[in-house]
């Protein structure tokens, strides 16, 4: 049988065909669809975990008990599963344990684009690279295969493009594998110094047997055409665009098994053409590889190290033909990503930014608050950075930004990381004020659960965390819940907590909007007699509100009827309609 498949969703029916008991994941963007579709085959007990690093002990733990296992992160999710991540590679595993990661070049939605071919290689580890949705099913189906053959993790790398796009997949059986026993090994998996000398080199050698597989496997394969005049070394996405580029007739290899890198293939290969071009995205890992052998290649000399590339790039700058794509006379207009209309941050940082408020920001879909007109938000690093960043910001200052400063992060983001840096604060006393928006979801990347919400991956009954009592428990005197689409209640919260002589957390509460369980209101109108013009409305860049003959406009499709906009004018200009 064969399917239209997402290369997410191939990938999750590898793990499952491969007969995977257990995946642990956080969400994470363009990574997410792999647990959810996962989810979706009961032989698999799926869960979010708090963050990277848990979720990649979680599936260590269960491939240690003898069960086919995996975690799934995007790129940046792979720097908090770090720790682990180096010292599994030395105790090895059990039962396979595969470690998904989609990288992002171009940044679709992300904070860089890093390349995570370096953590296979910095952690000695093995990584597989698909280049289409078919070989993400059947290289998840083969990681865990050389998982256990080489007692090892094993990543498999997707990217944006291999991720989110669709091709055909030939479905499979699930194969059931006997569970493996676990056995008390304490220099294997204790990883005192005295034990860990000794595995340090069962590594390297098995790093050398893993680079004779490179040589032989089918993972790596050469494709020659009847042009010999030059030589394709690429892998994932970028294999399509050399077919798609320069037809049947070019000599490809591709490379399936990126980490180890295969010598005498890569020799052989150059030694059947006249030239070598190195067709990768990002940094030039297979590029250096290859000089490092001794051979002359053109890659990043002709090729960006910044961004996605496409077929119309590849053709440019290795053909040299002018721009061979449709361009438009008239430049198109920028169109950047805004708030929802009704969504319940807007009125926090509306507030915030009225009152000249310093706002150390985080990882999430308010980072848009940093977008005209509100212009709130300062910062953006990675999860959990603005608590941590907000003491440090009032040591160094003290008094001169105690007052004016505060921190905000999304509540699934506070379990994520931010607690760690509210500990901090606890302990160490800054006198800092963190806002944590709980918007009973995991918003930016699709509406998961988080342990805040009371239900679980599959939306069953789960443990539900209450952020107050945990701040209070973590040394938080000063805790307080406000409705963000009260402005004054909201207002008065902010300018109280800063003023107080010590740590507080408000909790600013109201569900996304764009869950299905909240209900709507009807959308209001603009009363064009009663509308002075003053724009006042404009000012929380609401996209429901437009401006027209000199009078606000409320879109009708888009409104929610929140009434923040209600709150602002003062001429009653803005009027409820009725069911």
């Amino acid at each position: 049988m064969k399917k239209l498949m997402l290369g997410n969703e191939a990938a999750a029916r590898g793990l499952y065909e491969a007969g995977c008991c257990l995946i642990s994941s956080y969400p994470g963007t363009p990574s997410t669809e792999i647990t959810e579709r996962a989810a979706q085959y009961d032989e698999i007990y799926c869960e979010w975990a708090p963050n990277e690093k848990v979720a990649m002990e979680v599936a260590f733990g269960a491939a240690l008990a003898g069960k086919r296992s995996a975690c799934a992160m995007k790129h940046v999710g792979v720097n908090v599963a770090a720790d682990p991540l180096f010292t599994i590679a030395y105790t090895g595993i059990n039962a396979g344990m595969v470690i998904c990661v989609a990288d992002d070049p171009g940044m679709h939605s992300s904070q860089n684009e890093q390349d995570s071919r370096h953590y296979a290689v910095s952690a000695k580890l093995p990584m597989l690279e698909p280049a289409d949705s078919q070989e993400a099913c059947l290289f998840a189906k083969r990681a865990f295969e050389l998982s256990e053959e080489y007692d090892t993790p094993v990543f498999l790398k997707l990217c944006t493009r291999i991720s989110h796009s669709q091709s055909i997949v030939e479905l499979g059986q699930r194969q059931e594998v006997p569970v493996r026993p676990y056995e008390k090994d304490i220099p294997k998996y204790v990883m005192v110094p005295g034990n860990a000398r000794p595995r340090h080199p069962i590594v390297e050698a098995r790093m050398e047997r893993l680079l004779a597989l490179a040589e032989t496997t089918d993972l790596n394969r050469e494709e020659m055409g009847e042009d010999t005049s030059f030589g394709i070394i690429t892998s994932s996405t970028c294999y399509q665009y050399a077919r798609e580029v320069f037809g049947e007739k070019a000599c490809i290899l591709k490379l399936g098994l990126v980490n180890p890198l295969p010598r005498q293939k890569i020799l052989d290969f150059a030694q059947k053409v006249d030239k070598l071009i190195v067709l990768e995205e990002l940094d030039p890992v297979i590029e250096e590889h290859c000089r490092n052998l001794g051979l002359s290649v053109t890659g990043k000399d002709k090729l960006p190290m910044i961004g996605e590339f496409a077929q119309g790039l590849v053709a440019q700058k290795l053909r040299e033909t002018e721009k061979p794509w449709v361009s438009l006379d008239e430049p198109v207009p920028g169109r950047p990503p805004v708030l929802c209309a009704g969504c319940p941050h807007r009125g926090l940082f509306y507030t915030l930014a009225k009152n000249k408020i310093t706002v150390l920001g985080d990882i999430g879909c308010y980072t848009l608050a940093a977008y005209e007109p509100l212009y709130a938000i300062e910062t953006c690093e990675c999860m959990g950075a603005s608590v941590s960043s907000i003491h440090g910001f009032n040591k160094a200052l003290g008094k001169e930004s105690e007052g004016k400063t505060v921190a905000v992060l999304g509540d699934s983001t506070f379990m994520h990381s931010g607690m760690t840096g509210l500990a901090n604060i606890a302990y160490n006393q800054s006198n800092s004020t963190v806002i944590i928006l709980d918007n009973s979801t995991t918003g930016m990347t699709g509406h998961q659960q988080n342990p805040t919400t009371g239900k679980n991956l599959r939306g069953d009954p789960a443990g539900k965390i209450d952020l107050e009592t945990l701040c209070r428990a973590m040394g938080i005197r000063r805790v307080r819940v406000v409705d963000p689409y009260d402005l004054k209640a909201t207002e008065e919260a902010v300018l109280e907590e800063l003023a107080a002589p010590e740590p507080s957390v408000i909790i600013t509460r109201r569900p996304c909007i764009l869950l299905k369980s909240v209900a709507k209101h009807p959308p209001y109108v603009v009363d064009p007699e009663a509308c002075k013009g003053c724009k006042l409305c404009m000012r929380i860049g609401c996209p429901a509100i437009s401006w027209k003959e000199k009078k606000a406009v409320v879109d009708p499709t888009q409104c929610v009827g929140c009434g923040v906009c209600q709150q602002l004018c003062k001429f009653d200009a803005l009027l409820c309609q009725e069911n």
